[in-house]
């Protein structure tokens, strides 16, 4: 009993999540649960990644093979487990509960299965204690909105926010860019924002002149850059969530996995390996907060 009331007092995984009421736990699935373990994927040779699909340069599809940060990544700790990587492309849900439920811990309704370690995933400390079916672990780096300009454009300063009142600027449709650059200052920046299909497409228009800049992530940005874009970062008024750390998520079940990843990451961190992969991509590695 003394234990257990010193892991109820102690650590701030705890005091985190004090104030969440658990909610009732929907039903798991048992049909993918075979091959999780940690000593049976090490037997078998092989784990499986999920990663998003069309989403440079982080995980795509280029001449019929996974290539990207986030595929690399995956190669990294697979090699440390001393196993084999294997990826599932797979498409965004409409949001990221959804993306775990499908490819972590029950498997979509129709078609495909679940992973072992599913890439990419955002890491908020809050949301961790609401989805207690997975752990989140593995935080290999960070994302921060950045904007693209042209240099020609802007001469002397770089652009801010408040520049694109009068100036045209490229983002991903629907996207967190999208969203604050429209409510902005009342919307008054609305008139200025052109809407893409994707990052890539953005900074695409802005290489060909259609805008005067950019706004998105920082990798995505640098993905598209072309000679004579600048980027730079600059403070962002308002925008609630403007950089955020990125990691790995598991199977609540198969703790011992997400340790062995995570020890994978920190080592890759370390040693620099990880750092060497953004740099082989010309991305700048932003250290996430682990």
């Amino acid at each position: 009993m003394a234990a257990l009331a010193g892991l109820a007092l102690a650590g701030p995984a705890y005091a985190r999540c004090e104030d969440w009421v658990p909610q009732p736990k929907p039903q798991n699935a048992s049909r993918d649960i075979v091959g999780q373990d940690l000593d049976q994927i090490v037997e078998r040779g092989f784990i499986d990644f999920a990663a998003y699909e069309d989403f440079a340069p982080w995980s795509y599809e280029d001449k019929g093979k996974p290539v990207g940060v986030d595929i690399e990544i995956g190669r990294l700790i697979a090699q440390d487990l001393g196993v084999e990587a294997r990826f599932h492309l797979v498409p965004a849900g409409e949001n990221l509960d959804a993306d775990l439920r499908n490819n972590i811990w029950k498997g979509p309704v129709i078609g495909g299965r679940v992973s072992n370690v599913m890439l990419h995933v955002p890491y908020d400390s809050d949301y961790a204690c609401r989805v207690d079916q997975v752990v989140f672990t593995g935080q290999y780096a960070a994302e921060q909105i950045a904007i693209a300009y042209r240099e020609e454009a802007y001469p002397e300063e770089k652009p801010v926010p408040a520049y694109f009142r009068f100036d045209t600027v490229a983002v991903e449709n629907d996207s967190i860019s999208d969203f604050y650059l429209t409510s902005f200052a009342g919307g008054q920046l609305a008139q200025g924002v052109r809407r893409y299909p994707s990052y890539a497409a953005a900074m695409g228009a802005l290489a060909a002149g259609e805008t005067m800049a950019a706004m998105g992530p920082l990798a995505q940005l640098e993905a598209g850059a072309a000679p004579g874009i600048g980027i730079h970062q600059p403070p962002l008024a308002g925008f609630a969530v403007s950089r955020w750390t990125v990691g790995v998520a598991v199977h609540m079940r198969y703790r011992a996995l997400g340790y062995a990843v995570d020890d994978a990451i920190r080592a890759g961190l370390e040693d620099g390996r990880i750092a060497a992969i953004f740099a082989a991509h010309g991305l700048t590695h932003l250290v996430p907060e682990r």
